[in-house]
């Protein structure tokens, strides 16, 4: 099962031509999704003018450099190992999410554009199931144990709101693209393969009702507080650890972080 290409078994039923649509589809959904959310919320608008804002009430200059060595910093600490979290367990949960989508979405990539009629090399399917693989350990871990209303205020985990769309739809996508993959072309293969189709759908298409958005903007405020604090002044951006929409699912409060 790993290491089978399930978009290859796939292209005897469904033309190539067709799979490769939907994958475009999907990319400019987020493209104009991410757009749309930034201009709707306004928080492009809000990040530059609290950036000159702290510039202006700052007491020291920041120059070119210092600012591409924050870049870096903020890269290798609040993006690639989420330092952000005081919590270990959320922290873990959350970089096996966050991996694991990054090589699912790869690996989905280049087996539909590379690889759609011939199994190819053994490492895409690979990197597509353990990625599918970690997105539902870390996910599942953070929405029954590690959510602060399901730890420890001790509300009903299946209780939902309209944040929870892009943690479940992530969940749904990644649970159902596994279960195609074990069961192929059998009825209920085809079942949660179109499961698996609407959930991506839903994934991709929801970005301006969901906080999918999100992971674009963290980086740029984690960046824009750095540099602030350099200049001697105070961003009102929250640090990005105060903010309980990281994985997509608070209710709206900084308690549930």
């Amino acid at each position: 099962m790993f290491t089978s290409n399930p978009f290859a078994e796939l292209s005897a039923y469904i033309d190539v031509a067709v799979m490769q649509t939907f994958v475009v589809v999907m990319f400019a959904l987020v493209m104009v999704g991410t757009l749309f959310d930034v201009i709707h919320k306004k928080s492009a608008k809000y990040f530059f003018e609290d950036w000159k804002k702290s510039k202006t009430k700052g007491t020291n200059q920041v120059g070119g450099g210092q600012v591409m060595s924050m870049a870096v910093q903020t890269l290798a600490s609040e993006v690639l190992t989420s330092s952000e979290f005081c919590s270990t367990q959320r922290r873990v949960a959350h970089l096996l999410t966050m991996y694991g989508f990054v090589g699912y979405v790869v690996a989905t990539a280049v087996m539909v554009f590379c690889y759609s009629t011939s199994a190819g090399p053994t490492i895409w399917p690979m990197m597509w199931h353990i990625g599918a693989l970690m997105v539902c350990v870390g996910g599942y871990w953070f929405w029954f144990f590690i959510r602060v209303d399901v730890a420890a205020e001790g509300n009903s985990p299946f209780s939902i709101s309209q944040a929870d769309l892009f943690i479940l739809s992530l969940l749904a996508s990644s649970t159902l693209a596994l279960v195609w993959s074990w069961l192929g072309t059998s009825m209920i293969g085809w079942l949660a393969f179109g499961l698996y189709v609407l959930s991506s759908a839903v994934l991709f298409g929801s970005i301006p009702w969901s906080k999918f958005a999100h992971m674009f903007f963290k980086p740029s405020a984690a960046l824009q507080k750095r540099v602030a604090e350099a200049a001697g002044s105070r961003s009102n951006l929250p640090a990005p650890a105060d903010k309980p929409e990281t994985f997509g699912s608070a209710r709206g409060a900084p308690t549930n972080y």
